[in-house]
């Protein structure tokens, strides 16, 4: 099998730091201290592929668009190209995807998250729709259903998989995304393997959820500080204890103080006591209670942190399980098994965490 490899080196670098994504603010997450991630899950998902289908053909782009990645991976690839500078566009992933079909792939695995996918997707659509693609998840904010739901899943889907499905790829308004509006809009069609794995697309309905957030209101303590993450439910939360978080980012509040309003990670950490929350609500219909659109509640914030999840009892139905991708394997690993979720003002239920 032919499999070819398009890196977004970029994405997901706003998200630890408070930027809610990456499109056309790299030196801002830069001068805020944002460090490359997509890399790293790269050659994470290489490696799985690596173990798994040895006699893969590797092809890639030059550089940290894939090349770098999968020598670091143990492949020798062919390079069909290099990126026009060391900064790397849209473009430049652009003409990789089209090096790439030229090349008859059996397979385009793009690391990155929903501004890659539409990249990847209307290439194809330009060139050769019915080339299948998945996607690893490297991005702040993934509304598409063409990911899977870790990179090592990715390369486990890759390394074999006999049908493909047409699927969704969504993007939003990243500005609007900022000031706390959702604008999801579909992009493309794409055929994906078929597999377990993959990450369905986000929902944005939600519903009432007074009592739970009534519940946990009358559960604070004094001297303790709570991280409010984003999302609906635990905005309720926050009007129950009397003030507007952002919707989209993460707050820090004690003893009926807002500490930081949409939290970069450094700030969360600058702020956190002798004792911390964690308030969190998993998303609708993937189930990710980090991982997805928080990542500034980073393995750093959860070490020193208790963990409390809230949903609605449809959200829970709609999901089956809850998931971790933090990027640290020992903080995934700690967040893992059954967890109580908070449904209502008393009442809880046990949810598995994978």
């Amino acid at each position: 099998m032919r499999i070819g490899v398009v890196v977004n080196p970029i994405a997901g670098m706003g998200g630890r730091v408070g930027l809610k994504g990456t499109d056309d603010r790299v030196e801002e997450a830069r001068e805020r201290g944002a460090e490359r991630r997509a890399p790293d899950r790269a050659v994470a998902t290489l490696e799985a592929l690596r173990e798994r289908a040895r006699d893969v053909e590797l092809l890639t782009y030059g550089g940290e668009m894939g090349a770098a990645e999968a020598r670091a991976a143990g492949f020798d690839p062919v390079v069909v190209g290099e990126p026009a500078d060391e900064e790397t566009t849209a473009a430049d992933t652009r003409e990789a995807v089209r090096r790439l079909l030229a090349e008859d792939v059996d397979l385009l695995l793009f690391v990155g998250g929903d501004g890659t996918a539409v990249d990847v997707a209307e290439t194809l659509e330009d060139g050769d729709a019915s080339v299948p693609i998945l996607g690893v998840p490297a991005g702040v904010k993934i509304y598409s259903s063409v990911f899977a739901v870790t990179p090592e899943t990715a390369g486990r889907i890759a390394a074999g998989f006999d049908r493909v499905e047409e699927r969704e790829v969504n993007d939003i308004d990243e500005d609007a995304y900022r000031e706390g509006e959702v604008h999801a809009e579909l992009k493309a069609i794409a055929r994906v393997p078929v597999a377990d794995g993959l990450q369905s697309s986000k929902q944005l309905g939600g519903g009432t959820v007074e009592s739970l957030a009534a519940g946990v209101a009358d559960d604070v303590e004094e001297g303790v500080t709570y991280v409010f993450g984003p999302g609906s439910t635990v905005g309720a939360i926050e009007s129950e204890l009397g003030f507007e978080g952002s919707p989209l980012g993460v707050d820090v509040w004690r003893d009926g103080t807002v500490l930081v309003r949409d939290a970069s990670e450094a700030e969360i950490l600058e702020h956190l006591g002798d004792r911390n929350v964690v308030v969190v609500s998993p998303i609708g219909g993937q189930g990710f209670v980090f991982g997805r659109g928080n990542d500034q509640v980073s393995p750093a914030v959860l070490r020193q942190s208790e963990v409390t999840v809230v949903a609605s009892k449809a959200k829970l139905d709609g999901v089956g399980v809850l998931r971790v991708d933090t990027g640290d394997e020992a903080v995934d690993e700690s967040l893992r098994g059954w967890r109580k979720v908070r449904v209502g003002r008393f009442e809880r239920r046990m949810m598995k965490v994978v």
